[in-house]
């Protein structure tokens, strides 16, 4: 059964989107979700296209890695196929070889769901374990407590507002109006909302993204955070809620994030609303 690799095609990506979809379960380990392809949008079709790699065996897509960075893969399998011997030698064969178009020359990095056998492989090959990241769920069966502040749904007449709370949110985030527009013409934004929260005197304080894997299905944050001047009011946690609520009304089944370990603040925000940490996840890192 062959396997070939290769970038995926503008007209392919809507077919990469449903693929992950259907992947993302309450009961699969933890991987690429549509809305880190969303958030990636951002930066235009065609360059989501371009960082993405698709793995296909006889035409059907069995795996799905997004390049964050030329360095650094994030990846998908199909959860029936995470053991598989044969997919699991052909992905470690191209994210080890640049001439596979897959990965850059020198240090890389590539996430794949915690448990698949290309982590087995990838060790054997002499790849490390990176630094750990934290993620953390928290079911939607139950009732979700109000946020207990104003928090407006984005649309195109205050993107501004929700950039801007980015960009003062994140040192070195780029991300303007016109990304905004980009991430909000792609195909899985059509799942997703955007939220601002506001403290008593209208000021936009705390902003995110959640997107929607569909019905039943897990939900996710990506990214959220709180402006630097307002820091320390209790305004993440709030934004947190917020975030679940927006999932629970369209449906999803738990709300999940991850952060580094490292950021004890924003575990501790993401507990205080109510998420769980879970064990650990660690890329694998080729220092070569």
């Amino acid at each position: 059964m062959a396997i070939e690799v290769g970038s995926a095609g503008t007209g392919e990506l809507g077919a990469v989107v449903e693929v992950l979809r259907e992947w993302t379960r309450e009961e699969v380990a933890l991987q690429l979700h549509p809305g880190d392809l969303g958030w990636f949008w951002r930066f235009g079709v065609e360059a989501t296209a371009a960082a993405t790699r698709v793995w296909r065996r006889n035409g059907e897509i069995v795996a799905v890695g997004m390049l964050d960075e030329p360095d650094w893969l994030r990846m998908s399998i199909a959860p029936e196929l995470q053991r598989d011997e044969e997919l699991a030698r052909r992905i470690v064969e191209d994210v080890s070889t640049p001439a596979a178009g897959v990965l850059i020359e020198g240090k890389v990095a590539v996430e794949t769901p915690m448990g698949a056998l290309v982590q087995d492989l990838l060790f054997k090959e002499g790849w490390d374990a990176d630094k750990p990241w934290v993620p953390l769920r928290r079911s939607l069966s139950g009732p979700v407590p109000d946020p207990e502040m104003r928090v407006d749904v984005v649309g195109s007449e205050d993107a501004h507002e929700r950039t801007g709370v980015q960009r003062a949110s994140f040192d070195g985030s780029t991300f303007t109006n016109d990304r905004w527009f980009a991430m909000a013409d792609g195909i899985p934004y059509a799942d997703a909302r955007c939220l601002i929260a506001r403290n008593k005197i209208g000021e936009s304080v705390a902003a995110a993204t959640v997107w929607s894997a569909g019905e039943g299905r897990p939900g996710y944050i990506e990214p959220m955070g709180v402006h630097s001047l307002h820091r320390g009011r209790g305004y993440g946690t709030a934004m947190v809620l917020a975030c679940a609520r927006a999932l629970q009304e369209m449906g999803a089944s738990s709300i999940y994030t991850c952060t580094p370990a490292s950021n004890v603040g924003a575990v501790a925000t993401y507990q205080a609303a109510g998420l769980e940490p879970l064990p650990e996840i660690r890329a694998q890192n080729r220092n070569a």
